[in-house]
């Protein structure tokens, strides 16, 4: 053990009293990864002979080890699934009449009220149209009264009359169609939301179907998960879930499965599960990454283990417990059959019952029959 420590000190002075540093760049790296080799290999055989203290010097006492009392205690385990962020409200606006775009009335970025006037299409052809039929309804409706006041005094034809009449009505439903197709040519915002994007500009031809802007409401907000098939019969609508978000490490949504999928997608065997989010700051954004946490299994009384203290040999998993023999511990290696495990316990089906002593530090320096203290 001196010899290394006197070793370990050589190395040092021998580093320090490099007193002619060489211009070489290469050569002088390549020295300090080989003086960090040596001091690797140094620190490696300390650690061993220390192990072989502990040994010589602990083995009547034994070695010291931390013990935690097993007690039954209620058990859920989670499944992730992978997800994404979709918006609700989320909109690619086009006119629903063609015309020249004369007037957008927004811009990128602003937030529109549900029914806002968003853009408007060319409407002077119409308008023209409605000064036309106005007056020959004007006409037609002096007429028909004229004929009305006829027809009361038995004076002319039935014929005359309705003819009249018919003439009054078509010019009237003519005029509401066309204030109809006038008010087609103004782009109105079906939700209230935030105009994310604007693809045409004025003086384009505005067409149905075709993209004029898109509108986005963020303050509620879908996440879908594809969900394995075999999951199907232990989630339903309702049960508790946990979203986080690997954009925004620090958020963490608690809330409920609000729709199950009812079909398999035959492609990959899964179905989907959607949960429904409010997004009062609106950090969160449609096609946003995300993961959900599902409940698959839970029980109110079950025998659980440390998960990172568990043993695997040939016959099985096995974990240390304590036993008690002529006024001194030892360690035991106990088989047991586990069950679901999560990131910190697992649960044991069989092998340990609640009152018994496992070793929880010091698992992985003992043996079975090792002489212990805690």
């Amino acid at each position: 053990m001196k010899k290394i420590f006197y070793a370990f000190l050589l190395l040092i002075f021998i580093i320090a009293s490099c007193s002619k540093p060489k211009t070489d760049q290469e050569q002088i790296k390549k020295q300090i990864l080989e003086y960090k080799k040596q001091l690797s290999e140094l620190n490696s055989k300390i650690a061993e002979l220390e192990a072989l203290l502990v040994d010589s010097t602990e083995v009547n006492k034994g070695i010291y080890v931390k013990i935690l009392t097993i007690e039954s205690q209620k058990f859920e385990h989670y499944f992730e699934a992978n997800a994404t962020v979709e918006a609700i409200n989320d909109a690619f606006i086009s006119p629903q009449y063609n015309g020249q775009i004369q007037k957008i009335y927004v811009q990128e970025g602003d937030r529109v009220t549900k029914g806002q006037l968003l853009a408007e299409l060319n409407s002077e052809i119409l308008k023209n149209s409605v000064v036309e039929i106005q007056n020959a309804l004007d006409l037609a409706t002096m007429l028909y009264k004229k004929q009305e006041e006829l027809w009361k005094q038995n004076i002319g034809s039935e014929v005359q009359y309705l003819q009249a009449k018919n003439a009054k009505e078509g010019l009237e439903k003519s005029l509401v169609t066309l204030n109809s197709q006038i008010e087609l040519t103004k782009v109105k915002a079906p939700f209230a939301g935030i105009v994310d994007d604007i693809y045409q500009k004025e003086g384009e031809l505005g067409v149905p179907g075709v993209k004029l802007l898109q509108l986005v409401n963020l303050n509620e907000l879908y996440v879908n998960a594809d969900v394995s098939e075999s999951y199907l019969a232990k989630i339903k609508v309702s049960d508790p879930v946990t979203l986080t978000f690997p954009s925004y490490p620090d958020i963490k949504i608690e809330t409920t499965i609000f729709q199950k999928g009812n079909v398999i997608q035959s492609a990959n065997r899964t179905f989907n599960v959607k949960v429904k989010i409010t997004n009062t700051n609106e950090l969160i954004k449609p096609n946003l990454m995300a993961n959900i946490y599902m409940k698959d299994y839970e029980t109110d009384s079950a025998i659980l283990v440390p998960t990172v203290i568990l043993n695997k040999d040939v016959n099985g998993q096995f974990v240390y417990i304590t036993e008690e023999s002529e006024g001194k511990y030892i360690a035991r290696k106990r088989y047991i059959k586990i069950g679901q495990s999560n990131n910190e316990h697992t649960e044991v089906f069989s092998g340990l019952e609640a009152g018994e002593k496992i070793i929880t530090d010091g698992y992985n320096v003992v043996k079975d029959g090792t002489n212990i203290t805690f």
